[in-house]
């Protein structure tokens, strides 16, 4: 079967916008065919600075033929609605239509539709109109002549070409015949920007990768990133020094080029006194440049990694010698920020002004300054320590000085680096070891893969400073509505059920978050609990509207998993079920259930262990509960599944003798106590 190639090539696209560009342009035109009748074996998207590409194998020639029959009314129906039937239908009149009859509703008509299947090339060339002109560029521009009228093509860079071809991968392919705004499809497309602007014509797949390659572009995103990553270590290993791996950063730069090639530059020596995430932050946002490190002194060298989008006639002297005069100047300001705020912090002045700016910074309208919030984050951590295990002078400190750093010229420059800055001037300031991780750390976790903090000051800290966030927002009425979550309170809970679950701390939110807040936090713990494969109703089994302890209730839902994944534990809950239904059914009919079990009426050797093994697992039960032994307390209940088995199998509960079926069944009201020491057994599925 043929394939299709097609590429729209354009002026720069940004880098950002490369990669959903394509996946786009490959789901819109594989559904849009799929739609209209076509199949494919399997497409591949491609994307440069400049084009977006796509490779469709296995296409299909000709959509199936389409016969279908359309039911319509009874022959003796008002004119009104067989015409509108015949409408409908694209019939001109009844003798078109066949009458069918059915021995129930009499005579009707039916239309036979007949559509015979469209040309691949046809279709390809329909589709392609509507994709190119609704694509969904997150921005787009209008140009030339006509872009004063609103119905011209919008594009993200102006559109240059259109190169469509369908036909066998081995042969020549077609070109598939359409125009855009004035832009026709055809063969050719252009190499390298620079080093090869001519156009050039293409046949296939194989010949249009292979002419782009000797015109110096990489069409493949992933074989630049490697290029880059790879020529890079390999000019740092020569040297014993380590490339700083920067994912984000690889994956722009190779949106940036079509043929990169990595060159090494270096700073002045000097500016390697500013911390070295400033240096990277620097280099990396104003230069697009990846940082060196060396591994025997475990720091940053003074070298650097740029990646130019042509092969320097001088080697890259020239291209080496302007980076590196644009980042030496990029560090002098970093450099200067830095010293500023060093000389700030040692004069007898200290943090003072800049916690004292805290005060005219406003947090939020109805919550205040980020200083009064600063105060709270004070009080509730001073609060939070003892439970932590903190000390409570360090903990005060750090969350006074939490965030005195967003007064920092470094930070005011660099905001990413909030909290970090905060680290290295209590360090320079020789502040305790954990209040200066808890400075930086306070903001963690920022999400879900983002490492939590263990230190018990920084972990006070950011308990304090997320509870601070979630209550506040609660007390004004801003809560997360459907997707909309401008506050991050999401995060913010998520952050706090990982702080206390990885940090095993145990204490009530009910004593600072409201009944609808800790129901907030119930349902941000079953989205935490269900991605560690915890099933969702076991998490409702083991969580009441007052379950204030995210931590027990953890243990909980893992404890009654690790019960029900067992086979006593799916035997005991089969068992529980059959016993609850029994009870459900007799309850509704108003049958005579004993208050309590009588021994004298247990008449069956099954009843009578039944009876005595609820009493010994009761009791173990309870008392591993009182322990918080949630293991030990689902064990205990495990033991009830031979007894109870045996129960139903030697005996029928509903015995004639109306006492000894009021005593059995008072038996299966013990089962149902004795599941929920621990769990609501009804909540829970299979």
């Amino acid at each position: 079967m043929p394939d299709l190639l097609l590429e729209l090539f354009s002026e720069e696209i940004p880098s950002r916008m490369q990669r959903k560009a394509a996946g786009d342009l490959r789901s819109l035109v594989t559904n849009a065919l799929v739609d209209a009748g076509l199949t494919y074996e399997g497409a591949k998207e491609y994307w440069t600075p400049r084009r977006l590409a796509l490779d469709i194998r296995g296409l299909t020639t000709k959509s199936a033929d389409i016969r279908e029959e359309k039911k319509g009314p009874r022959t003796d129906a008002p004119e009104q609605a067989i015409a509108g039937f015949l409408r409908g239908a694209g019939l001109e009149s009844v003798e078109q239509a066949q009458v069918q009859t059915d021995p129930k509703k009499g005579d009707f008509y039916i239309a036979i539709i007949e559509k015979p299947g469209r040309e691949a090339t046809d279709i390809i060339a329909e589709v392609m109109l509507g994709i190119i002109k609704g694509f969904p560029w997150p921005k787009s521009m209008r140009w030339g002549t006509s872009s004063s009228d609103s119905g011209s093509l919008k594009w993200v860079r102006p559109l240059q070409s259109i190169l469509c071809l369908f036909g066998p991968e081995t042969e020549e392919m077609e070109v598939v015949p359409f125009e855009v705004d004035g832009i026709k499809s055809g063969r050719s497309t252009r190499g390298h920007r620079f080093m090869a602007p001519d156009e050039f014509e293409v046949q296939r797949f194989d010949d249009y990768a292979a002419k782009l390659e000797k015109t110096y572009v990489m069409l493949d995103a992933e074989t630049r990133k490697q290029t880059i990553e790879t020529e890079a270590k390999n000019l740092a290993f020569a040297q014993g020094l380590e490339l700083v791996d920067d994912p984000k950063l690889l994956e722009e730069v190779a949106g940036l080029v079509e043929w990169p090639v990595v060159l090494m530059g270096e700073f002045d020596e000097a500016f390697l006194d500013i911390p070295g995430e400033v240096i990277q932050l620097t280099i990396r946002e104003n230069q697009k440049c990846f940082v060196i490190s060396n591994p025997a002194e475990n720091k940053l060298t003074n070298k650097f990694f740029l990646v130019s989008n042509i092969q320097p006639s001088d080697g890259g002297a020239e291209v080496i010698r302007g980076n590196g005069k644009v980042v030496n100047a990029r560090l002098s300001d970093a450099k200067f920020f830095w010293e500023s705020d060093l000389h700030q912090i040692n004069s007898d002045e200290g943090f003072d002004p800049w916690i004292k700016k805290l005060d005219s910074v406003t947090f939020h309208a109805k919550l205040g300054t980020q200083g009064e919030r600063v105060e709270r984050i004070i009080a509730l951590a001073e609060d939070l320590a003892p439970v932590v295990g903190a000390d409570v002078t360090h903990v005060k400190q750090a969350a006074q000085l939490c965030k005195a750093d967003l007064n920092s010229a470094m930070v005011y420059e660099f905001p990413e680096v909030q909290g970090l800055m905060g680290r290295y001037y209590a360090e320079r300031t020789n502040k305790h070891a954990s209040v200066a991780t808890a400075i930086q750390e306070h903001y963690s976790p920022l999400g879900p893969s983002d490492d939590v903090p263990s230190d018990p000051v920084a972990v006070t800290v950011a308990l304090a400073d997320k509870l601070d966030t979630l209550v506040g927002f609660w007390a004004i009425d801003e809560k997360p509505t459907g997707s909309k979550d401008p506050y991050a309170l999401r995060r913010a809970a998520l952050g706090v059920i990982r702080l206390v679950l990885e940090n095993k701390v145990r204490f009530s939110l009910s004593k600072i978050a409201n009944a609808d807040l800790l129901s907030f936090f119930h349902d941000r713990l079953k989205v935490y609990l269900r991605d560690k494969g915890i099933r969702h109703d076991l998490i409702d089994a083991v969580i009441t509207a007052e379950s204030d302890d995210l931590l027990i209730i953890s243990r909980k839902a893992e404890a009654l998993q690790k019960l029900v994944d067992s086979e006593d534990g799916q035997n005991l809950l089969a068992g529980y079920k059959r016993a609850a239904n029994i009870l459900a059914a007799e309850e509704k009919k108003g049958t005579s259930i004993a208050s309590e079990v009588s021994t004298d009426l247990l008449k069956v050797d099954a009843e009578k262990e039944l009876n005595s093994a609820i009493n010994i697992a009761s009791e173990n039960a309870a008392k591993a509960v009182q322990t918080e032994d949630f293991v030990g307390a689902m064990s205990a209940l495990a033991t009830l599944r031979e007894p109870v088995d045996k129960f139903f199998v030697d005996l029928h509960v509903n015995d004639e003798d109306e006492a000894i079926r009021a005593n059995r069944l008072a038996l299966l009201v013990r089962i149902r106590s004795a599941t929920q020491t621990v769990a609501d057994f009804s909540k829970i599925s299979g």
